[in-house]
């Protein structure tokens, strides 16, 4: 089967949750006024945006956008707030959902009968998209409105969990629900589990995909990889994310600000040489470390040479992510004990945990709880730690199943 228009593409074996929408589900919008949630990711499968493919459409009435972090056209870096303003190609009022606010207000959905999700998400719990499309289910469950999420793939597989299960007292922004750091589900299954599991109770249709299966990570679904966020620009970073995103909650730089954010990570006090000897003694599963030298253009030590190392994930398939990711920093701060520290937090999470609300570590907020900082700082290895989680785990794998759509 050709694009219309574009005899040259041939279809993907996978088709999205968007291109079910605009072949066989347009009933869903038809007679409505709709509001788009998306970003950059929220294109039909031969890379039309959602928003020029709606706005152009005779039986669509699309009246809003509203902008998660980075923005509806992602122009804006990680952490930076996204503004309210009129949407250069459309003309269309978008309202921002990051930064001075994280959902939209009664007002900003007054004219709207149905609120339509459609962005890509990477897999991991900390990615704040899910987040943005919880927040905008339990505003249309309080309004009265329609959601809509049109389903895209887990890149990184529906088959495989992994990481400790959220404590609710540490829910916030990156980490809502008591769900598993790789948390394997699409974005329209976590939807289907947030509204019944966790009593958001809104109006919700999800639009499935056709031809995914679970086992697929991304590149077997033939369809072009466009990047969720600035700083996830491959599946490779994708696949160490939910390990690598715990850097941030330390004084070692992640790698932005350069070409393998995620992949690379050390700071100027780091022997790259020493750091990936050390690693590479431990034979985790699936994973090489390679000493690298790198000089951040923007973020932590901007314009200063760190010493690290690129984690080079040789075997997906048996690579453990989130243990890796803790377990560099457990050799790291044996290393170096004069100069790790662990990053404070000004977030506040929603729950009231801590004192005033605040979380003491962004390390902690990012992992959900305090108990694995803790844990660490007394001698406990990654490995007698993430022994511990497995039953949570297990418990929440068989809670994820009631949930399944592919």
């Amino acid at each position: 089967m050709f694009a219309e228009g574009r005899p040259w593409l041939e279809r993907p074996k996978v088709k999205l949750g968007i291109d079910v929408l605009l072949e066989s589900r347009r009933e869903l919008l038809r007679g409505k006024r709709v509001g788009v949630i998306t970003n950059p990711t929220g294109l039909t499968w031969d890379l039309r945006h959602m928003v020029d493919v709606f706005a152009e459409a005779e039986d669509i009435d699309l009246v809003a956008l509203y902008g998660p972090e980075h923005g509806v056209r992602g122009a804006a870096q990680a952490g930076e707030a996204v503004e309210t303003t009129v949407d250069a190609h459309t003309g269309l009022p978008v309202y921002s959902l990051f930064g001075r606010r994280e959902r939209p207000t009664a007002e900003m959905v007054a004219g709207v009968d149905v609120l339509v999700f459609n962005i890509q998400d990477v897999g991991a719990r900390f990615y704040t998209y899910g987040s943005t499309m919880s927040l905008c289910m339990e505003v249309a469950a309080a309004e009265g409105v329609e959601f809509v999420v049109l389903d895209r793939p887990n890149p990184i597989t529906g088959e495989k969990i992994g990481g400790n299960v959220l404590d609710r007292a540490y829910s916030s922004f990156v980490g809502m629900w008591p769900i598993a750091v790789r948390h394997g589900l699409t974005l329209g299954e976590l939807a289907r589990m947030v509204n019944e599991e966790f009593g958001v109770g809104c109006e919700l249709t999800v639009v499935e995909m056709e031809g995914w299966e679970r086992w697929m990570w991304f590149d077997q679904t033939g369809l072009p990889y466009v990047l969720p966020s600035p700083n996830s620009p491959t599946l490779e970073t994708a696949t160490v994310y939910p390990g690598s995103c715990f850097f941030e909650g330390t004084n070692l730089a992640i790698g932005k600000g350069t070409t393998k954010p995620g992949e690379l990570n050390g700071a100027p006090w780091i022997d790259g040489q020493a750091w990936a000897g050390e690693l590479n003694e431990l034979r985790y599963p699936g994973v090489i470390f390679r000493a690298a030298y790198f000089t951040p253009w923007f973020g932590d030590y901007e314009g200063e040479l760190c010493g690290g190392v690129q984690t080079h994930v040789m075997e997906r398939e048996v690579f453990r992510a989130v243990e890796t990711g803790l377990k560099m920093i457990e050799v790291v701060r044996l290393m170096y004990p004069e100069h790790f520290e662990w990053r404070r937090s000004e977030q506040y999470v929603w729950s009231g945990a801590g004192e005033g609300g605040k979380i003491s570590y962004w390390f902690d907020q990012l992992m959900g709880t305090d108990q694995v900082r803790k844990q660490m700082e007394a001698g406990v290895s990654v490995e007698e730690i993430s022994a511990a989680w497995q039953a949570e785990l297990e418990a929440y794998d068989r809670m994820r199943g009631g949930y399944l759509l592919y």
